[in-house]
């Protein structure tokens, strides 16, 4: 059971990235947002989740150590 409970946290994380991914390409493509915006977007995305992934992978790993 943990198999397919973390597979569907794994998707849903993955689904939402490619939500606001999606997101952010709309509003570039509707003119509201620029090229540089967009790309400054992009790239704090992208740190925000590996920054949050690696927090949970650190926190998991002292879970194991007590």
């Amino acid at each position: 059971m943990p198999r397919n409970r973390t597979l569907k946290a794994v998707a849903g994380i993955a689904a939402s990235f490619a939500g606001l991914v999606g997101t952010i390409i709309f509003l570039l493509e509707m003119k509201i947002i620029g090229a540089e915006m967009a790309k400054l977007m992009l790239v704090a995305l992208l740190g925000i989740y590996v920054g949050f992934g690696v927090l949970v992978a650190v926190y998991r790993l002292i879970g194991k150590l007590e």
